[in-house]
């Protein structure tokens, strides 16, 4: 077995639990695997979910029935999780009405199941740590993740420009292609990141003011040596597992700063502020009708091929994010 924890999983049908009043049943439409999704059933994640669980933290529903007490929702709405741990791998759920939040039904099904923690990511990681103005850029790895490819489309829908870094591939030509059809400016292999071309770049694009790691290793010092005086750079995840070096040349004389950033935690730091998560989920939900946020490349799969989907999910250079059609 290639991949361990595939064989953790098991499909299993159960009664859906009675209904109480401040209760929500939904009938789940479609759920992404994500890395973390993974990273939570190998026990290397900060949430450990009590077993038996069902996996899945992200999707969208739709609501069938609410209990006495619920006001927000009505049978019809479509909801994602409000939180991480909702388990969204299964067909029909009730959930505590905090546990969801409301989304447009006008939005495409795979915008909304893929909405709350890749675009939201981005949106927060570009909005947070520095103040970005049109003309200004920004340089991430893994350009090609879901939250790459949802940084290069929002920082495009504000004018700002995108340095997108990956990894070396067969594929390599069309990779570029899709990410400068996304609305990529430039598109790098970490082996680039080291060439003088690289200055050819920074002729038209002024020198980024944020980088985003979720790399880690060689990548991230090399990706580092480009950010401005007095610039920041974020890290949400870390798929080379070593460590983030840097230089002390950079902390002297250009006193970078280096900061982390874990959407989980942001939630937990705004549970009581309902404002800016609706104002997020607004101005996200804004940019995807105006066709300025897609989904990213996905494949879809029937639930009952879940172990497919989950081993598709793991491969190295996927480019497509494996979605369970429920």
């Amino acid at each position: 077995a290639l991949f361990p924890c595939v064989s953790l999983f098991r499909l299993k049908d159960l009664e859906v639990p009675k209904l109480g009043d401040s209760d929500v049943h939904v009938k789940m439409l479609a759920a992404p695997i994500n890395p973390a999704d993974i990273n939570m059933i190998q026990g290397t994640y900060a949430i450990l979910s009590p077993l038996p669980a069902v996996g899945g933290n992200e999707g969208v529903g739709e609501v069938l029935e609410v209990g006495s007490r619920v006001s927000a929702l009505k049978p019809g709405d479509w909801v994602i999780p409000a939180d991480a741990g909702l388990g969204t791998w299964r067909t029909r759920g009730v959930f505590p009405e905090e546990m969801l939040l409301k989304v447009p039904s006008d939005i495409p099904v795979l915008c909304a199941a893929t909405l709350s923690v890749n675009p939201c990511t981005a949106i927060r990681m570009l909005t947070d740590f520095e103040t970005l103005a049109p003309g200004d850029s920004v340089i991430q790895n893994a350009a090609n993740s879901g939250v790459g490819q949802a940084v290069i489309q929002i920082a495009r829908a504000s004018g700002v420009k995108t340095i997108n870094v990956v990894r070396d591939r067969p594929d390599l030509p069309q990779l570029v292609e899709r990410l400068m059809a996304l609305g990529a400016d430039h598109v790098v292999t970490e082996e680039m990141l080291r060439k003088p071309e690289m200055k050819d770049i920074f002729k038209s694009t002024p020198k980024p003011r944020l980088a985003l790691n979720c790399v880690g290793g060689k990548s991230t010092t090399e990706m580092l040596r480009h950010l401005q005086p007095k610039g920041t750079m974020v890290t949400y995840g870390g798929m080379a597992k070593q460590p983030v070096m840097v230089p002390v040349s950079a902390f002297i004389f250009r006193d970078v700063r280096l900061r982390g950033f874990w959407m989980t935690q942001w939630r937990k730091d705004h549970a009581q502020d309902q404002e800016s998560v609706a104002g997020m989920m607004d101005t996200l939900c804004q940019l995807i009708r105006r066709g300025q946020l897609t989904a990213p490349a996905c494949t879809e799969i029937p639930l009952q091929d879940y172990r497919a989907a989950l081993e598709a999910s793991m491969k190295p250079f996927v480019s497509s994010k494996q979605i369970l059609l429920l």
